[in-house]
């Protein structure tokens, strides 16, 4: 990753997500959004899929974004940016267009892990010069919380409830990383609100790259009713996401992956802070057993296990 911004005053005060749009409060993935655009810039397009920013910030007649933007349905926001970057490539080879600008997906979990899966692969695979952005909320929640691929174990939603028989979500959280590494692009990596300098780091980074091929990067976006916290708690939560070895931080880049601050650190355990810090403050998680949550410290162990593997490999 290049060091574009070293501190918030290196970023631009130029601002292309305006306010008094309709999201919750304490919204993270407007947050993402905000830090998005800053470090992008006025130069791109977006191609928006549906769902929760898409339906809090184009409410007829007003718009929240100063770039060149684009809604299409949950399914085919990769398909729809597949156009347009090659409508784009071939304009500027005729000379009919001079222009810069780069296109850039901003699509949820519900429109990345499950529904948009099939065209997001096909985009990869096409190796169309796209960045694309996944904000995960987690949940479907723009359509009354329920669960998705994204959706992490015994988390409770609409559609994963908790009672008798059930303790929320019976699956694990999707390795959506995973999946993106395996079509061998130029670039990808994790981010999190709470680190907005190495978000707008990455964005930077991910956009030179696209000459080379397509980009993605999925960001953690903490959802406040969703996730059943209070609003003023989003940073701190997303926060301690990362801290407790949750939501690792780090990039694939060029077939070589690389941990960035504080997940670096995390390979060793101790360095971690205690899941449950992460957990007891969200209602989500309220049911959970010490069973339950030691049953979820096994998992991020072993999802350590194969980060460690592949950094040994891809290292």
């Amino acid at each position: 990753m290049k060091v574009y911004f070293r501190t918030i005053k290196d970023l631009p005060v130029d601002e292309y997500y305006g306010p008094g749009q309709l999201t919750c409060a304490g919204c993270g993935p407007s947050i993402a959004v905000r830090w998005l655009l800053k470090a992008a810039g006025p130069d791109v397009i977006v191609v928006n899929a549906t769902g929760c920013i898409e339906v809090t910030t184009t409410s007829y007649p007003y718009t929240a974004w100063s770039v060149p933007y684009l809604h299409v349905a949950f399914e085919n926001s990769a398909a729809a940016a597949s156009g347009v970057e090659s409508a784009l490539r071939v304009l500027r080879r005729k000379g009919i267009l001079d222009t810069k600008a780069k296109v850039m997906v901003i699509a949820g979990d519900g429109g990345t892990y499950d529904i948009g899966l099939q065209s997001l692969s096909g985009m990869l695979e096409r190796g169309h010069g796209v960045l694309y952005v996944l904000y995960d909320n987690e949940a479907y929640m723009n359509t009354g919380i329920q669960r998705s691929g994204g959706t992490p174990h015994f988390a409770w939603t609409t559609t994963s409830p908790v009672g008798s028989k059930l303790k929320g979500k019976v699956q694990r959280k999707k390795d959506i990383m995973s999946i993106v590494i395996g079509h061998h692009i130029p670039y990808a990596a994790t981010a999190n609100i709470a680190y907005p300098i190495d978000l707008a780091n990455k964005v930077k980074t991910a956009l030179d790259y696209l000459v080379e091929g397509p980009a993605f990067i999925h960001v953690l976006a903490p959802c406040p009713p969703g996730w059943r916290y209070p609003e003023e708690m989003t940073v701190e939560i997303a926060r301690l996401a990362t801290e407790t070895g949750y939501f690792p931080l780090y990039e694939w880049d060029h077939g070589r992956i690389r941990f960035n601050p504080p997940s670096n650190a995390h390979f060793d355990k101790s360095r971690r802070k205690p899941i449950i810090e992460y957990l007891k403050r969200q209602g989500r998680f309220a049911h959970l057993t010490e069973e339950d949550i030691k049953e979820i410290e096994k998992e991020i162990d072993e999802y350590w296990d194969y980060l460690a593997r592949l950094a040994k490999a891809f290292g």
